[in-house]
């Protein structure tokens, strides 16, 4: 007799495992190391099999993630700038402060500036060791993926879940790259993973764990990794192997140390006084909880006006419920979404009898309800929007995409009845049309790779007709053995059109705050050039486009070892020549390249005892300076150049106690220059008129003010 169990079916009185005797310590640190056992020593052939596939998913990742990472360079200048300052200053890896001065901090929760920070401290300051922590996540993230899917539905799906996940288009950008999202994508599947191993028998410590996790993912970028947490605790509540009342105490336990994990740092900052820690970039109070519930938080779901309001520039297109489909979005991760949405119900479907205890009615739950929520938020925010943000859907898409064909391989197994042929055409069918949705999209970018939809779509269809002739009764015995083939290839057909702009995104060099995979689009979005992009169309159609330049090449100053180091100049007093600082960067944010150099050798060597060698309009512009000289730059009004930040007589305190000498007046912030709101226009004022301008800086990007003879007048 077999019975559903929640791992699916198995037989009724099967004797408990021999080592669950050894008291509960033990039972426990074997229930813990027995995926690692059986990965090092798999049992059977199939196991085998598995061990073998895992590892080639997971070294795929790694190339992808990790070869010719350094063509982007700084990436996105403005969190490397806080990379290279908390490699110097404790105080602001703390903070997550953009200077090692400690003025202003980024507008985001220090934890991703924390791990690039000490990646420069080992091993200095170029783009390897900024972008090296984000490689490694990915290639973890998909790792953790396919142990997750592999606990609700078995080998085939996390194979195919982790597969997916990889190549997204917005994973391998995102995973190259130095935003925040990385990191959150990475805690939030870790996170995932606990909750499932919590169900087994609604245990209160894995439930915590997945908490603290969920709260750590705060602290890389504040409410968006609270988007799993109805999914989550729907999960648990309905899943978890245990009475009602220790569901109900494990849900609070979640609770308090989601909140607790997330909240010790924000307490501490709130704590500290204003005057003793630097202003919260992006805040108009400088405040963590105004981001959280403003600018970063509630302000990008609903929209507002001003730095706390979150209304800002919208990169996403129109709000609705299309959005993930639209021009700006689709690269990112449109190609899978509707045969996710698919694998979803049809998953719901085959478990609708199901024990709420079966493992695989939890993983639908689990990922389709992290889909469904991050879906609808990202379709209907109507603040500031980035279409990267569509990275931590990956993960979800991949692992109902992986259970969804399981399953339906699974039924299409079966012998006898019309459910073999029923799911094989479904299969047949999801291959064929993902393919052709995945063909409709690369017709978005007509000259990149034209043959490869129509390619694709032979693909399927003869994947398809072999998985419905496999099934057939008649011919079931001389072609059942082709079936294992056909499901790869509609597998390979379904992942060409993503992997084809997955590719295309490794081989090209992208910078600023706002990147896209993949080739240009009609609408300007990509990182590649005028139709083919380079990369992955130039393989193929001889032209080796050529790619935009990159970072690289010279080297900055060695980061100090002591904080009371973070404002000694280079060797020599002069910018590193030909370093990161003298690349083209693209996309929003500024780059390093485009400073003057002149006015960097000026600053440099006049530098005397001041803590920021000049204040400029914006954080990026800041950035910028930093990056080329190594040294602290003040940066005025935070990322946009708007927070009120400093006022006049804050301006006036750093002159008069020489921790500050020079201005740059009219650089290259958002809006032509500091002077978004408080008190920014009557420092431009003081500055212009109090002020004297140094002819001799020769600079192109604005005047450049010595305040010193400020102090005499």
């Amino acid at each position: 007799m077999t019975v559903i169990t929640r791992g699916g079916t198995g037989d009724a009185g099967t004797a408990p495992p021999a080592d669950l005797g050894a008291g509960r310590t033990g039972g426990r640190r074997a229930a813990l190391l027995a995926p690692l056992r059986d990965f090092a020593r798999p049992r059977t052939a199939e196991a085998a099999r598995a061990r073998v596939a895992y590892v080639a998913v997971t070294a795929l990742a790694a190339v992808l993630y990790l070869w010719n990472l350094t063509a982007n360079g700084y990436a996105n200048t403005y969190y490397s700038a806080a990379a290279l300052a908390a490699s110097k200053s404790w105080s602001a890896w703390f903070f997550g402060s953009l200077d090692a001065g400690n003025f202003i901090t980024v507008d985001k929760p220090p934890l991703s500036t924390m791990l690039m920070g000490l990646s420069v401290r080992l091993l200095g300051l170029d783009p390897l060791s900024i972008l090296l922590p984000q490689a490694l996540a990915g290639i973890l993230t998909v790792a953790l993926v396919m142990v997750a899917v592999r606990r609700s539905f078995g080998p085939l799906a996390a194979v195919i879940a982790g597969l997916v996940t990889a190549l997204t288009p917005a994973a391998v950008l995102m995973f190259r790259f130095n935003n925040p999202d990385a990191i959150l994508t990475l805690l939030m599947v870790a996170a995932a993973l606990a909750l499932l191993r919590a169900l087994d028998d609604g245990s209160h410590r894995w439930v915590a764990v997945s908490g603290i996790l969920v709260g750590f993912a705060f602290l890389a970028k504040y409410l968006e990794a609270y988007t799993v947490l109805p999914a989550f605790a729907l999960v648990y509540a309905f899943a978890a192997d245990a009475p009602l009342r220790r569901r109900f105490v494990g849900l609070l336990v979640a609770g308090l140390s989601v909140l607790a994990a997330s909240g010790w740092w924000v307490a501490v900052v709130q704590a500290i006084p204003l005057g003793s820690r630097p202003f919260i970039g992006g805040s108009t109070t400088g405040s963590p909880l105004d981001l959280i519930f403003g600018y970063d938080g509630l302000g990008r779901i609903f929209g507002g006006t001003g730095p706390g309001g979150g209304g800002g520039a919208n990169f996403g297109g129109v709000a609705g419920l299309l959005r993930l489909f639209n021009a700006e979005f689709f690269g990112q991760i449109a190609w899978l979404v509707p045969l996710a949405a698919g694998c979803l119900i049809v998953g719901l479907w085959l478990r609708r009898r199901a024990l709420p205890t079966d493992r695989g009615l939890a993983g639908y739950l689990l990922w389709g309800g992290w889909f469904a929520v991050q879906a609808a938020v990202f379709s209907f925010m109507s603040g500031t929007i980035h279409t990267y943000y569509a990275v931590t859907l990956a993960p979800a898409i991949g692992a109902l995409v992986g259970a969804g064909v399981s399953d339906l391989w699974a039924l299409r197994s079966r012998a006898g009845g019309v459910a073999p042929t029923a799911a094989a055409v479904l299969l047949a069918g999801s291959f064929i049309g993902s393919a052709w949705w995945g063909w409709q999209l690369l017709a978005r970018t007509p000259q990149f790779v034209p043959w490869l939809g129509p390619v694709a779509v032979g693909l399927a269809a003869l994947s398809g007709a072999g998985l419905v002739l496999a099934t057939l009764p008649r011919l079931r015995p001389r072609l059942g053995r082709i079936a294992g083939g056909a499901l790869a290839l509609g597998m390979c057909a379904v992942l060409l059109a993503p992997a084809a702009y997955a590719a295309d995104t490794v081989q090209s060099s992208i910078t600023g705050s706002d990147p896209h995979p993949g080739p240009t689009t009609d609408t300007g979005f990509g990182p590649g050039g005028a139709g083919f992009g380079g990369g992955f169309a130039g393989a193929f159609t001889g032209s080796g486009g050529a790619l935009p330049g990159s970072a690289g090449g010279g080297s900055l100053p060695a980061a100090p070892s002591d904080e009371s180091q973070a404002g000694a100049a280079p060797a020599g007093g002069t910018p590193a020549a030909g370093g990161p600082g003298a690349s083209s960067g693209g996309g929003f944010g500024g780059d390093a390249g485009s400073v003057d150099s002149t006015l960097l050798q000026y600053l440099v060597a006049n530098r005397g005892n001041s803590t920021w060698i000049v204040a400029v309009s914006s954080a990026q512009e800041a950035a910028s300076i930093e990056l080329a000289t190594g040294l602290p730059v003040m940066g005025m009004g935070g990322f946009t150049g708007s927070d009120p930040a400093p006022t006049l007589a804050q301006l006036q305190a750093y002159v008069a106690s020489g921790r500050l000498r020079y201005v740059l007046v009219g650089g290259r912030g958002f809006g032509g220059g500091f002077g978004g709101t408080g008190d920014a226009g009557s420092v431009d004022a003081w500055v212009t008129s109090t002020c004297t301008v140094v002819d001799s800086a020769g600079t192109a990007s604005g005047s450049l003010y010595d305040c010193s003879t400020a102090v005499t007048k």
